[in-house]
């Protein structure tokens, strides 16, 4: 399977209470639309409603497939620049209604909203293809 494509995309905060409502847990959605701008290099855009990042970074062939980009952009003045580690996921020979499906991290790579959202911080984030 190919990462290239459009993607909807989900990111979690990683809080491992299990009583936490799971709608208390979302770091963020949007479309990932991923592109090979070369042999092994990763190129698109992440975004949703008031946002979006150009993405440029490498993929690694492999069993997983390894993908590793950076997203920067500006979102309401302020520079966003974000750092994603993904793999994707093997399909099961015997899965029925099975989609394509990439799972990692992501790393705030600078602080934004006035300091609000503190660089470092890392949460866990997967995508299906659409």
């Amino acid at each position: 399977m190919s990462f290239v494509g459009t993607w909807s995309y989900r990111s979690l905060i990683n809080n491992p209470d299990l009583s936490a409502d799971f709608g208390t847990l979302e770091f963020g959605q949007g479309t990932l639309v991923l592109t090979e701008a070369a042999p092994g290099r990763i190129g698109g855009t992440i975004g949703g409603p008031g946002w979006s990042l150009e993405l440029t970074g490498a993929a690694r062939m492999g069993d997983p497939v390894e993908l590793q980009f950076t997203g920067k952009g500006e979102v309401a003045g302020e520079a966003w620049i974000y750092s994603y580690r993904g793999y994707v996921v093997p399909n099961w020979p015997n899965g029925v209604y099975q989609r394509d499906a990439i799972v990692g991290s992501i790393v705030r790579d600078v602080a934004h909203s006035h300091g609000t959202a503190a660089a470092g911080y890392v949460a866990s984030w997967y995508a299906v293809r659409q």
